[in-house]
C-alpha cells in the first residue's frame, strides 16, 4: 500500500531560539534540561515515521507526550523548527501561506476536536457545510453535499436543530460530518472522542470504522486511551517525552513492547481481545486431498502420527476433518476389497475461523462444542491458511509469548507442537 504522508525528522520547538534547543538536543540534552536553561519547549523531536492511504494511523501517549502536537504539525497548524513533512509527493514545509492554504483545502480534512469545534449560532446544516462555505462552493452544491454526509452520519431529521439542542454524541457527529463534507482524502482527528460518555464513545468508535469502510480516508487520530488506540488503529505510534518509541498493529505492540515503557502501558490489555487467530496460528503438518483415497489419506496419518487430518481440495479449499480411527475402522470393514473409494460421511466439519478473528472468540469455540482436532483458519474465500491448537492458544495468552510477524506468515516456520485438544493429539502442526 502506497504512503500518503511521509515524515521525515520532524521537530518543534516553542521558544525564541529553536536552533539552539534542537542543538543541545543532539548533544545529549534532555527537554528538561532545555526548559531549565533555554526557557524553550521541546513538543517533538527528531519523529519520522509514514501513514498509508486509507488507514488510521493512531497517535497516542500521556499528557505532554507530544502527540496532539505532532498531529498539527502534519498541516502546519504549528510550524516545524526542522524536518519535511511530505504529503502525496509535496513537502508542505517548503509552500508559501497561500500555496499550503489551497494545498489544505485540497488535501484536508480539516480537524474533528474534542470539544467539537461547532458553531453555537449555526444550525447543523449550515455548520456541515461550513468547509464547502469557506471553498466558495455554491449554496444548491455545499447543501447537496451536507445533506448527503447528515444522513451517512445518522443526523437526518435534524438538518435544521441548533447545538443547543443536541446531545454531546449529535455534537461531535456534526463535527465528523463537517470534515468528511469537505471530500478531502485526509482526516485529523484530536481525542474525537473523549469527551463522551462510555456508551455513546463506543458507539461513535463504530461507526467511525464502518464509515472508514465506506469512505476510505487516511485517518489520523490522537488518544490517550489504550482500548481506544487498539481498537480503531491499523497501526499505532505511541510517543513519549516528544518522540516515537514505538509503531506497530495492536497485536505487534502488545506482543512485542519495544520498551518498559511501552510493557508498562500494555500490561493490563486483556490479550485475547487484541490477538488474532492468525498470530498463533502454524501450517498444517500435513493435509489430505479430495482426491486422495481412505489408504493415501491412512498413510499420511501414521507417517506423521496424527489423530485426525485436515482435508482440502488442490486449490486448498478446506473440505473437512477426518478422525484416524473412525478412517482405520473404515479400512478394516473394507479390507477385502483391493481399490475402495472415499466416504465422505467420515468428513466431519471442523471449527474454523478467520486471521483477524480474536482470541477471546477462538477461546470461546474450545469452551464450547468443539470437541477434536485443530481449528482451521482460513480465508474468506474458505482456502486454508493455518490451524490453532490448544497449546499455542494457551500460550499467546502467556505475558511471555513473543511471536514474530514476518512478511509473509504463510512461510514461517512454526513452533514446536504443543498438546492438542484430545490430549495426546497432535493435529496438523510442527
Amino acid at each position: 500500500m502506497e504512503d500518503k504522508i511521509v515524515v521525515k525528522n520532524l521537530s518543534k520547538v516553542f521558544g525564541k531560539n529553536p536552533d539552539k534547543a534542537l542543538k543541545a538536543l543532539k548533544e545529549g540534552k534532555s527537554k528538561e534540561d532545555i526548559l531549565r536553561d533555554q526557557k524553550q519547549m521541546v513538543g517533538v523531536y527528531d519523529v519520522s515515521f509514514s501513514v498509508k492511504k486509507s488507514e488510521i494511523f493512531v497517535l497516542m501517549g500521556l499528557s505532554g507526550s507530544g502527540k496532539s502536537t505532532l498531529q498539527r504539525l502534519i498541516n502546519r497548524l504549528h510550524e516545524p523548527s526542522s524536518g519535511e513533512i511530505i504529503v502525496e509527493g509535496t513537502d508542505i514545509t517548503k509552500l508559501d501561506s497561500k500555496d499550503l492554504r489551497n494545498f489544505r483545502r485540497k488535501h484536508f480534512c480539516g480537524m474533528v476536536f474534542q470539544n467539537f469545534a461547532v458553531l453555537p449560532h449555526r444550525t447543523v446544516l449550515e455548520n456541515v457545510e461550513f468547509g464547502l462555505e469557506l471553498q466558495g462552493v455554491d449554496k444548491d452544491k455545499r447543501r447537496e453535499k451536507s445533506r448527503e454526509i447528515i444522513k451517512i452520519v445518522g443526523l437526518e431529521g435534524n438538518e435544521n436543530s441548533m447545538p443547543s439542542e443536541l446531545s454531546g454524541g449529535m455534537l461531535q457527529r456534526v463535527g465528523l460530518a463537517r470534515g468528511l463534507t469537505v471530500d478531502a482524502d485526509i482526516m485529523l482527528m484530536d481525542e474525537a472522542f473523549s469527551a463522551l460518555d462510555p456508551l455513546i464513545r463506543t458507539q461513535m468508535q463504530n461507526e467511525l470504522l464502518e464509515l472508514q469502510d465506506r469512505m476510505q480516508k487516511t485517518i489520523i487520530f490522537v488518544t490517550h486511551d489504550l482500548d481506544e488506540a487498539f481498537k480503531l488503529g491499523n497501526r499505532i505510534a505511541i510517543m513519549y517525552d516528544g518522540r516515537i518509541v514505538q509503531i506497530g498493529t495492536a497485536e505487534e505492540i502488545i506482543s512485542r513492547p519495544a520498551n518498559d515503557y511501552v510493557k508498562a502501558f500494555v500490561e493490563d490489555m486483556n490479550r485475547s481481545t487484541v490477538l488474532t487467530a492468525g498470530t498463533v496460528m502454524h501450517p498444517p503438518q500435513e493435509t489430505a486431498f479430495t482426491r486422495d483415497g481412505p489408504r493415501t489419506i491412512a498413510r499420511k496419518i501414521r507417517k506423521n502420527a496424527l489423530t485426525g487430518i485436515l482435508v482440502i481440495t488442490t486449490k486448498r479449499e478446506l473440505r473437512g476433518y477426518v478422525r484416524a480411527k473412525e478412517l482405520a475402522e473404515y479400512i478394516k470393514k473394507n479390507e477385502d476389497k483391493e481399490d475402495i473409494s472415499f466416504d465422505k460421511s467420515l468428513l466431519h466439519k471442523p471449527a474454523q475461523v478467520y486471521e483477524d478473528t480474536p482470541l477471546n472468540e477462538v477461546i470461546n469455540l474450545y469452551s464450547g462444542d468443539h470437541k477434536f482436532g485443530p481449528i482451521a483458519v482460513t480465508d474468506k474465500d474458505n482456502k486454508l491458511k493455518g490451524v490453532i491448537v490448544r497449546g499455542a492458544l494457551i500460550a499467546a495468552l502467556s505475558e511471555s509469548y513473543r511471536p514474530d510477524f514476518p512478511e509473509n506468515a504463510e512461510n514461517t516456520e512454526p513452533a514446536e507442537s504443543p498438546e492438542t485438544p484430545e490430549g495426546s493429539e497432535n493435529t496438523n502442526t510442527k
